[in-house]
């Protein structure tokens, strides 16, 4: 029910002025303006009963919940019915009350007509008046703007740009050659995105948007790199999820960040195989402070898990990830629990009164340099032992599910990192088709599958904070070599591909995500300079050389390996070697022991562990020379 508002009462004397505007107007030019007399008393007589009738009609129909400053195509779909409805009220009106006149046809025919025009304009004449378009679409306040793309979003941006008075929408700029001359929304396509320069030096244009939230990431690409070019700052639409929502508005608009750049296509999860996996069940997050293990929980927590257990060593780390779930998701049933992961007693505590169904164990030291010296026995302990307790525990404690975020490095490494991290990938291949250790255990046991992948934007200890945090101070960058590269992908994909590999994994696999086409790490700090508002003569890049244990590139397959695929696009299966009972019981009491050892004599152990492993032996060697003819074989066979 409407309620009569004064403004409401207004909106409705409008329309029955309208209406009897538009019924006089209707016998005036029927008859050229010269009415006889007796369709004068005509006109009179029949006014009475037309106008309240439509106007019980337009009520009926909704006309008065709208807002005049907001109307659109819909608010005249509805005028045209209403009014359509109400021509052909009018003569079975006039048939049931059988007064005996002879309305002209014509006028029958004009009416509507004439209504639908008044009503409508008057409306669409409001909304271009508090647009400040009444008078074309010129406007001369605000800052000019061009926008790329000239799509659904772009159109919807444009809407909010007219009512902004900080802006000032001078163009459209879109590949699109047939839409090139033509107008939306008033405002001209000028041409394609290749003419940014010659446009934006004409109408003084300082900053871009990109509204291409539909197409590819190369596309997007493309265009932020011609706004680099340009000298223009590129601003953007949040998402691709913005155009299936219509939430397109100048307040989410954000500047071009580097994940933009780098930016891939969407993951597309199989939402209804992991809400069975996770919904209404006990989940276990280790390592849930850190960079992946903090996405893993908001991913889960999409899923409505039972419980969402989130294990982790750092207090500082646990806080955090504490504050944001309880403000954003205030009713999931969340425990934070402080432990290590070769604790098994806490592990034992821990999973003995939730029985989780599925362990994520993302916990791991993994910062190279720092676990190369002086560190490589606590990194071989945590990430290797530690992945034995967690997973015991799970046996122990029936998990369907184990998964182990391993990383690129454990791939031919170099460094005592990346050799721990496969030797930890053994251990849980080795756990494969074991019987669960206690009768609360599923049958056929936890079935253990290992997720490998490179670098993530933005995550801890990595490279792009320390660029950003240069960059701030007025550089320079330090960057290790001119010719290093990684894999790069964002935390939210990596996390997703993590739940999704867990979800298809049967037991033993390592399942190798798709982490496109590797990055120069100097092209990386370019990027990041000019996404700053610098440039590179602002901005130096020096090269420092090499860090102990660091390599050139980094392979996702080790020489020994295969990969097979799998129904998901982004994901692919490693065939590893496999390890036996004796390897295991030797590994196990070597890493168990509470003795201290040296970085030479974990070294010297790991290459009988992990033949692979080809440790560096003098820092800033990082023996590319050895593995280049293996990137080159690894880059072929996963092409």
């Amino acid at each position: 029910m409407v309620k009569l508002s004064k403004r409401t009462l207004l909106v409705v004397l409008h329309d029955a002025f309208a209406a009897a505007a538009a019924w006089s107007l209707a016998y005036l030019l029927r008859f050229n303006f010269d009415l006889p007399e007796s369709f004068a008393a005509e006109l009179r007589q029949t006014l009475v009963w037309v106008v309240p009738l439509q106007m019980a009609i337009f009520w009926k129909f909704g006309l008065y919940q709208g807002i005049w400053r907001y109307a659109s195509t819909a608010d005249l779909r509805r005028i045209v019915l209403a009014v359509m409805f109400s021509a052909a009220s009018v003569p079975l009106l006039f048939w049931m009350l059988r007064s005996g006149l002879v309305i002209p046809r014509s006028v029958l025919i004009i009416n509507p007509l004439l209504l639908i025009l008044m009503m409508g304009g008057s409306r669409f004449a409001y909304r271009m008046l508090k647009e400040q378009r009444l008078y074309g679409s010129i406007k001369l306040s605000g800052e000019p703007v061009l926008v790329l793309g000239a799509g659904d979003a772009a159109a919807r941006l444009a809407n909010d740009l007219a009512n902004s008075s900080e802006w000032r929408l001078a163009g459209f700029l879109d590949d699109n050659a047939q839409r090139h001359g033509r107008t939306l929304n008033g405002i001209r396509v000028l041409g394609g995105l290749d003419s940014l320069p010659e446009w934006s030096k004409r109408f003084g244009v300082a900053q871009a948007i990109i509204a291409m939230p539909s197409s590819s990431h190369q596309q997007r690409k493309r265009a932020i790199q011609l706004c680099n070019a340009a000298m223009v700052k590129a601003l953007t639409v949040p998402s691709f999820d913005d155009l299936l929502s219509g939430r397109v508005a100048i307040s989410q608009l954000r500047a071009v960040e580097l994940d933009d750049l780098l930016g891939r296509d969407p993951v597309t999860l199989d939402d209804a195989g992991l809400q069975e996996l996770l919904g209404g069940k006990a989940v276990l997050v280790t390592g849930a402070g850190g960079s992946i293990g903090s996405e893993l929980c908001r991913q889960i927590a999409r899923f409505s898990p039972g419980a969402l257990l989130l294990y982790e060593q750092s207090e500082l780390a646990l806080y955090t990830i504490e504050q944001e779930l309880r403000a954003n998701w205030p009713g999931l049933n969340c425990e934070f629990l402080i432990g290590d992961v070769r604790d098994e007693s806490r592990l034992d505590e821990v999973m003995g009164r939730h029985r989780p169904v599925a362990v994520f164990h993302a916990a791991a030291y993994k910062h190279v340099p720092l676990m190369e010296q002086r560190n490589a026995w606590q990194a071989v302990r945590n990430n290797v032992l530690g992945t034995w307790c967690v997973a015991q525990a799970a046996l122990r404690h029936g998990a369907a599910k184990f998964v182990m975020v391993s990383t690129d490095k454990a791939v031919n490494p170099t460094n005592v990192m990346g050799a721990s991290k496969r030797l930890a990938e053994m251990v849980c291949q080795s756990l494969q088709g074991q019987p669960p250790l206690s009768l609360v255990g599923k049958e056929g046991g936890t079935r253990f599958v290992i997720v490998r992948f490179g670098n993530v934007l933005g995550s801890t200890g990595s490279v792009i904070p320390k660029f950003r945090e240069q960059i701030a101070r007025g550089g320079p960058v330090t960057v290790t070599h001119p010719d290093i590269t990684r894999y790069f992908m964002s935390i939210p994909e990596a996390a997703q591909l993590v739940l999704q590999a867990g979800l298809m994994g049967k037991g033993g696999e390592i399942f190798v995500l798709d982490m496109g086409e590797p990055v120069k790490i100097a092209d990386l700090a370019k990027d990041l300079i000019r996404l700053s508002g610098m440039s590179e003569d602002e901005i130096k890049i020096e090269f420092t050389g090499l860090r102990p244990g660091e390599k050139l590139y980094e392979e996702l397959l080790a020489d020994s390996e295969h990969t097979l695929p799998t129904p998901h696009p982004k994901l692919r299966i490693a065939r590893a070697r496999g390890v036996d009972a004796a390897w295991q019981e030797n590994v196990l009491a070597w890493v168990g022991s509470r003795a201290t050892r040296d970085d030479s004599e974990v070294k010297r152990a790991l290459v009988q562990w992990v033949p692979e492993y080809v440790p560096d032996t003098k820092a800033g060697n990082n023996c590319a020379g050895s593995h280049l003819a293996r990137a080159g074989t690894d880059s072929a066979r996963r092409s």
